[in-house]
């Protein structure tokens, strides 16, 4: 026997008002964003706290309402999971997929880019930069130091605000060692995993966490890098300015953890509790709000530029390698360039239009 009409229509009508409570209806303070890339778990991830208002990570004043997959068939990571992440913000989320960079650009108000892997990203950031919308770029910002440079100063010269960043940045452990004590640290160690992606340099894929843990404790101001590698690992040491040292432990393979350790002036802080996605997310949220990066330029660079130089210290067997020598090598304008240790004579005061001032960030 067939249930009376009356029930299926109610059925129906629960099943609405189910769905309008899951995914709530763009507000008209709410940011509208673009993602580009749906082959990475960040994909998900950062739409499940931006759409879900019954999330307890939920973050209010902004929803993805568009998605083009892109996607990389030559790396098996992007290829195996397109498909499932593309369903789950079409069909959980009410994403609306697009076939274009462009169409993804179109009608919002600014785009997240995480594409899985690096190679696409210039490419890609010159058709968002075109649309002059605001931009967060996901790790890795590219596939290698001189198309992260070209990725920036394109940003500059043409005034529009991007970003990039990691997400330990902002994990409660790392901040509270990282303001352990006013004075800067004298040395810091950062561990983690530092899977290889083909392709990059191989530090640039998921050696970039710890990095920027290590980044986040001891401050710009790296001069120089060597590394010693073997299968399992690779330590990365740099001496910053006022000869201080930070090492990475990047573990290629074995037990893989994260952790940060400060060493200070007066005790030895360690890093306790990690974290989540979420207060990246709201640091996001406020740039696309504000227009104004919580991580600069040149900041971001310098973490690069430090990478390269561990890949171009691997490549001299274990030579000391300046970030200042790879940096100029991919094309960086002085403003951007680490120091060098030395003393200099006065910097120009101006420099191709556009492009940030000696000085500046």
């Amino acid at each position: 026997m067939r249930p009376p009409r009356s029930l299926n229509l109610c059925i129906i009508a629960i099943a609405g008002w189910l769905s309008a409570l899951l995914i709530r209806p763009l507000m008209a303070d709410d940011l509208r964003i673009g993602i580009i890339g749906l082959d990475t778990s960040h994909s998900e991830q950062f739409t499940l706290r931006l759409n879900d208002p019954a999330n307890p990570n939920h973050i209010p004043g902004a929803r993805v309402v568009v998605a083009f997959p892109g996607g990389s068939p030559d790396i098996e990571e992007s290829k195996s999971r397109l498909e499932g992440f593309t369903a789950t913000l079409r069909d959980k989320f009410g994403v609306r997929i697009v076939g274009s960079v462009a169409e993804a650009c179109k009608d919002v108000d600014a785009v997240m880019l995480l594409s899985l892997e690096g190679r696409p990203r210039l490419e890609q950031m010159k058709q968002i930069i075109r649309a002059g919308k605001p931009v967060f770029m996901d790790k890795p910002v590219a596939a290698s130091l001189k198309d992260a440079v070209e990725i920036y100063k394109l940003a500059a010269t043409t005034q529009v605000p991007v970003f990039s960043a990691s997400a330990i940045r902002w994990y409660p452990g790392v901040l509270e060692v990282a303001n352990a004590e006013k004075t800067p640290a004298r040395g810091a160690i950062s561990y983690g995993p530092a899977h290889v992606l083909p392709h990059h340099p191989d530090l640039f894929f998921y050696g970039i966490h710890p990095a920027e843990a290590l980044f986040t404790v001891m401050g710009s101001g790296c001069l120089t890098v060597t590394r010693v590698t073997t299968p399992s690992a690779s330590i990365v040491t740099g001496l910053w300015t006022g000869h201080r040292t930070g090492t990475l432990h990047a573990i290629h393979d074995g037990a893989k953890a994260y952790k940060l350790i400060r060493f200070g002036d007066t005790q030895v802080f360690e890093q306790k509790s990690e974290g989540d996605y979420t207060p990246m997310l709201r640091e996001i949220v406020k740039f696309f709000q504000t227009k104004q990066p919580p991580v600069s330029a040149k900041q971001t660079l310098e973490i690069y530029a430090f990478m390269e130089a561990a890949e171009e210290s691997k490549r001299r067997d274990g030579k000391s390698i300046s970030l200042r020598e790879v940096m100029v090598k991919a094309g960086a304008p002085e403003a951007w360039l680490p120091e060098d240790g030395k003393a200099k004579p006065p910097a120009p005061q101006s420099g191709p239009k556009g492009l940030p001032q000696p000085g500046g960030t």
